[in-house]
């Protein structure tokens, strides 16, 4: 809760100036029973209406004065309470810019979705609620209860039995309550991610006809949420009637004694009545509890989650206190490499050496989960090698400000993604400053240009959620130009060319000669391997062997195989 609340550090005026306003509110409340008592004993008992006339023009006045109050602690509460609401945002969105790919596989997307949205605005509820009515309830209470105390201090004794009783039940439920609320929100995780999931594949759950067991999986997932907040739920809304029990019976006590007490002389009608209200008010701001205490414990559960994301620890490999200059010159080096995923025992990578030097392509092939673009992912920093040293223009990575290295790296992923917005701004996407010229180079480079201009929009064209209106091939390659227009010193395609007819990878093999860079290039076709400078075969995370096409089909019978398996597929089709 401290990492949360300090949010609220710059906003301490605002805030002071609310909780004033509601302490004015809160007086006008707590003197209003009083003067109803004075009114009754100096104006309505010995029937004078001058006294009426007098105490009911203050008793409306001070009601006057607390509506404008409360007009204005609402418009400063709102101010504090959504621009908290603005930075917490803001500092999460930025946190999550900076983790790596490490910390980002500890939160699935559906969770970091809810603390955007449900916990945050769960936050930012609590924080109006609390400047506005929620710190007056507990107030109320106390100033009442001491109002009763100076009134008449015999009647007042019931509310020392009752209160503390009260306030010990709403602090054990408070603590109860904090903890199933966490699970409640554990389970919106779940029904987000599941829902998520659904709408991004639901072409697949079609094309497979997988709808009812999807319908399960949604109704377990929806059960589970329902039914932990139906059990936290049914604690909380518990608690207001034993609190109002609790209390209506203090107000009959109140009632009975003080009949008592009037009748044997020792205390007035007014003083009756005024005790009366206060019990009323005491007994209403109580029932308010259960409202608070539900408040309370989801805002601590929602705070504990958001925190949790805040003060995750920031990679160190993202941190370079003296960056060396990089050449820009793209050649690469591996020097005894070994890596592990952070939940992995085994490592994914074993021992890799190799050494790229500038302006030459470099294919790799091997078997499906041979560790291919997990090497790729160590090249920008996107994972931190477990032993060994990668190096950029003979300088260790490890030494390169990370935005200084990543400039240098055109990545194409094996699944490109697309943004919503048009074309050009996907394109773009790659450099800041792209100008049309370069937006449109790229894309004759990358084989997408012709495509574009026949679109009713061309670069203009409005481009769905993750290209759900393009093809598979034309979202590669507009990838690819994103690539290209930052005219980087290393390229890396990693199988971003799978779904290129021939001709199509042969126009942009050859585009790519144009360029000064080192080319990387993931692929399982032969054809695209023959046209590189080396071939990296990788098999099980080592390396079997690298050399040029000639030399691996006449030393290694794991390539040997591999493109007599290609030819024969070729046979076939032609058939």
């Amino acid at each position: 809760m401290r990492t949360i609340l300090s949010y609220l550090e710059g906003y301490k005026l605002p805030a002071v100036v609310a909780f004033s306003l509601m302490l004015v509110e809160l007086s006008v409340e707590l003197t209003l029973p009083l003067f109803l008592g004075f009114m009754i004993n100096q104006g309505v008992i010995e029937q004078d209406m001058g006294n009426i006339v007098w105490w009911g023009s203050l008793m409306i006045g001070l009601a006057f004065l607390s509506f404008i109050a409360g007009v204005i602690n609402s418009f400063f509460a709102s101010h504090v309470s959504f621009s908290f609401g603005y930075d917490i945002r803001q500092s999460l969105f930025k946190k999550i810019q900076r983790f790596s790919f490490a910390q980002l596989n500890q939160y699935p997307t559906s969770a970091l979705v809810t603390r955007f949205t449900n916990d945050i605005r769960q936050i930012q509820n609590t924080i109006f609620m609390g400047l506005r009515i929620m710190a007056k309830a507990p107030l109320i209470v106390i100033g009442g209860v001491t109002m009763a105390v100076i009134v008449n201090p015999k009647l007042a004794a019931i509310f020392f039995i009752t209160v503390p009783l009260l306030v010990l039940f709403l602090l054990w439920i408070l603590k109860l309550t904090s903890k199933l609320f966490g699970t409640v929100q554990g389970n919106v995780d779940r029904v987000n991610q599941v829902m998520q999931e659904n709408l991004a594949g639901m072409r697949l759950i079609k094309a497979f006809s997988r709808q009812s067991f999807e319908k399960t999986r949604f109704d377990g997932a929806n059960t589970a949420l329902a039914d932990s907040t139906k059990k936290t739920f049914r604690i909380v809304e518990s608690t207001g009637p034993i609190l109002l029990l609790v209390m209506n019976f203090s107000l009959i006590f109140i009632i009975w004694f003080g009949n008592a007490q009037t009748l044997a002389g020792q205390a007035n009608v007014g003083e009756v009545v005024t005790m009366v209200n206060y019990a009323l008010r005491v007994s209403m701001s109580i029932s308010m509890f259960s409202f608070i205490i539900m408040g309370i414990s989801r805002t601590k559960a929602s705070a504990d989650r958001i925190a949790e994301v805040l003060n995750l620890d920031k990679e160190s490999n993202n941190e370079v206190l003296a960056p060396a200059k990089i050449k820009g010159e793209g050649s690469l080096r591996f020097e005894h490499v070994s890596f592990h995923y952070p939940e992995a025992k085994q490592n994914t990578l074993k021992n890799i050496s190799f050494q790229v030097a500038p302006g030459q392509h470099l294919a790799m092939i091997g078997a499906t989960g041979s560790g291919k673009t997990s090497l790729f992912q160590l090249i920008p920093r996107l994972y931190q090698p477990s032993a060994g040293t990668i190096y950029l223009d003979d300088v260790p990575i490890e030494d390169l400000d990370v935005k200084q290295l990543r400039g240098q790296i055109g990545y194409v992923p094996q699944s490109p993604l697309l943004f919503t917005g048009s074309i050009y701004d996907n394109i773009a996407f790659g450099k800041n400053d792209a100008t049309m010229e370069e937006v449109v180079q790229a894309a004759k480079d990358a084989q997408i240009h012709e495509t574009i201009t026949q679109l009713e929009g061309q670069y203009q064209t409005r481009v769905g959620q993750k290209g759900v209106n393009l093809s598979g091939g034309q979202k590669q390659r507009i990838s690819i130009a994103r690539a290209l227009i930052r005219k980087p010193s290393l390229l890396m395609l990693d199988d971003s060319t799978s779904a290129l007819d021939l001709a199509t990878e042969s126009h942009l093999l050859s585009a790519l000669e144009h360029y000064e860079c080192t080319v990387l290039i993931i692929t399982q076709k032969i054809s695209t391997v023959k046209k590189s400078d080396l071939i990296l075969l990788l098999d099980n995370g080592e390396i079997l062997d690298i050399g040029t096409h000639d030399q691996l089909f006449d030393r290694s019978t794991f390539y040997q195989a591999i493109v007599r398996s290609q030819a024969e597929k070729e046979a076939e089709h032609a058939k």
